[in-house]
C-alpha cells in the first residue's frame, strides 16, 4: 500500500467560485502581500472588515478582496500614501474610478479601457527658513535665493517630499 500512495499523482488544488470566502493565506497569495501586512491595512482601513470565526481566523469576502486589491494598486503601483489612500476611499473617489458605471461610459461615449487613476491633493506645507536654504542650496539658487535650475513644480514637489520626511523622521524618533 505505501508503494500505492506514493506512485500517486497530488490532485490539484480545487478553484472556488467567484463569491466564496477567502481566507487570509489565499488572499495573501492572490496579492502578493504578505499576511501582517493584510492584518496591518485592517487597521489603517475602516472599510476593510473581514469576517472573524472561532480562533480569530478570518474570511474575506469578494468585496474585501476587491477593495484590498484597490489599495494594493494604489499603494505599490500608483504610489499613494496610506493618508492618500484613506482619502480616496474616505471621498469615494477610488470606487468611481475603478468601477465607472456602464450606463455613464455609454452615455459619453467614453472608452472602456482601464480607469485613469485619480491624483490625491497634497497641501503644500508651510516651509521654515532653514527648509527654505535647504531647498534654494539644492536648487542651486543664487545670492538673491532665487532658484535657478529647477522649476517651480519640482521646487513644490521637493518641499512636500521634504514636509513628509521631516514628520516620518519625528515619527521614528517618538516626537510626533
Amino acid at each position: 500500500m505505501a508503494g500505492m500512495a506514493g506512485s500517486e499523482a497530488k490532485p490539484a488544488p480545487l478553484r472556488k467560485s467567484a463569491t466564496a470566502y477567502r481566507t487570509i493565506s489565499e488572499v495573501s497569495d492572490d496579492l502578493a502581500v504578505p499576511q501582517h501586512v493584510l492584518r496591518f491595512w485592517e487597521t489603517k482601513f475602516s472599510q476593510v472588515r473581514p469576517l472573524k470565526r472561532g480562533g480569530g481566523r478570518r474570511y474575506y469576502r469578494p468585496e474585501d478582496v476587491q477593495l484590498l486589491r484597490r489599495i494594493q494598486r494604489l499603494l505599490y503601483e500608483e504610489g499613494y500614501t496610506i493618508k492618500g489612500v484613506q482619502r480616496l476611499l474616505k471621498e469615494g473617489k477610488s470606487a468611481e474610478a475603478d468601477a465607472p458605471s456602464a450606463a455613464a461610459s455609454d452615455e459619453a461615449g467614453a472608452p472602456t479601457g482601464p480607469a485613469r487613476p485619480v491624483a490625491v491633493t497634497r497641501t503644500k506645507p508651510v516651509a521654515k527658513p532653514r527648509d527654505e536654504l535647504q531647498l534654494s542650496l539644492l536648487a542651486g539658487a543664487g545670492r538673491e535665493g532665487r532658484a535657478q535650475g529647477i522649476s517651480t513644480e519640482l521646487r513644490d514637489e521637493l518641499t512636500v517630499l521634504l514636509a513628509e520626511l521631516k514628520r516620518l523622521q519625528a515619527a521614528l524618533r517618538g516626537d510626533a
